[in-house]
């Protein structure tokens, strides 16, 4: 188990920051942050490394300023630039990328005043290049919400860019071969709600898309989508009710993994304690408690380096099989 220090997008701002950020795990890599997180200029430090906590061997990934030169333009002096990450392995290339979404925000009230421009980047390790990728016609509905990885591309929550009135949660997908964006099709159950009646939330579970739906004061209906893409195999894994954790908080409620005999599923309630759901009694189990646990992260370990050449295109991860697991905090 790797332990890192709690941080928040907005604890790091001078040029000795040395807050270190996880942003994405993908098969044994740990793609990390180290720097400042709310940016202010568009050449504050931020140096993206990607490690291998199993052998150690690590890779800096070339700085790239950020496109934002009008944030020095801004009359507003809390006006900056913050960036969720998504990092994933395109099996069709043998790539590992990273893909960069930024945008301008009110560092004092990020959520409700953020820039709809927003910047998109992309890193493949293969090239140990950045280029430009073209706009998405989407908003992040949970601006803090890293990417999640499954079969070839990288999740998030978002909502269609239109004007006026609250708007459909989807589950939009980037392609990390094709490079573009795509919508994943939710299940019939839940249709095209509203952002007012749910809370939505990507997850990974055995190597599966999975999604949380918050129903604010009631429970949580946790779904699991078996065969990627095809909407009818989304099945209800299972749901909590929230009186089950009593007064304990779960706006921060994560997915991170199966227990080994694949019987229980580790939950991260809020942000000091683990639980297990026990899938057959239904019944949930405190794990442990956490201390400034603000984010987690499963990273399965392997010899993968984090350079070139590597060529793993044509394994494919068992989740029932024996591997070393470890559990990452932020």
């Amino acid at each position: 188990m790797f332990l890192f220090p709690h941080n928040h997008p907005f604890t790091g701002n001078s040029e000795d920051d040395n807050t270190i950020t996880l942003i994405g795990s993908c098969n044994g890599l740990l793609a990390m942050s180290h720097g400042v997180t709310a940016f202010t200029h568009p050449n504050d430090p931020n140096e993206i490394t990607v490690w291998n906590p199993n052998t150690r061997k690590h890779r800096i990934i070339p700085f790239l300023p950020l496109p934002i030169p009008n944030i020095l333009q801004s009359d507003n002096p809390n006006r900056g630039c913050l960036c969720v990450h998504g990092f994933g392995f395109d099996q069709i290339t043998g790539d590992y990328k990273l893909l960069r979404i930024s945008y301008l925000v009110d560092l004092q009230n990020p959520i409700y005043d953020y820039d709809p421009q927003v910047r998109l980047s992309l890193f493949s390790l293969k090239t140990n290049s950045w280029k430009i990728v073209p706009a998405m016609p989407y908003h992040l509905q949970h601006l803090f919400d890293l990417g999640v990885f499954v079969e070839n591309s990288i999740h998030w929550i978002m909502t269609k860019k239109k004007l006026g009135g609250l708007h459909p949660s989807l589950i939009v997908a980037f392609n990390l071969t094709l490079e573009t964006f795509n919508e994943v099709p939710l299940p019939d159950e839940i249709g095209e709600q509203v952002n007012s009646k749910s809370f939505k939330r990507v997850a990974v579970l055995g190597g599966c898309l999975c999604m949380t739906v918050d129903y604010k004061y009631t429970k949580i209906d946790v779904w699991v989508m078996k065969q990627y893409g095809c909407r009818d195999s989304w099945c209800k894994l299972f749901t909590v009710v929230k009186s089950l954790f009593h007064d304990l908080p779960l706006e921060s409620f994560r997915l991170l993994g199966y227990s080994s005999d694949g019987k229980k599923v580790l939950l991260r309630v809020d942000a000091e304690n683990l639980f297990w759901y026990d899938l057959e009694s239904k019944q949930v189990s405190y794990d442990q408690e956490i201390r400034n646990l603000d984010d987690a992260m499963i990273c399965v370990g392997s010899l993968v380096p984090p350079y070139f050449p590597v060529d793993n295109r044509s394994k494919k991860e068992n989740p029932t099989s024996e591997k070393r697991y470890s559990l990452l905090f932020n």
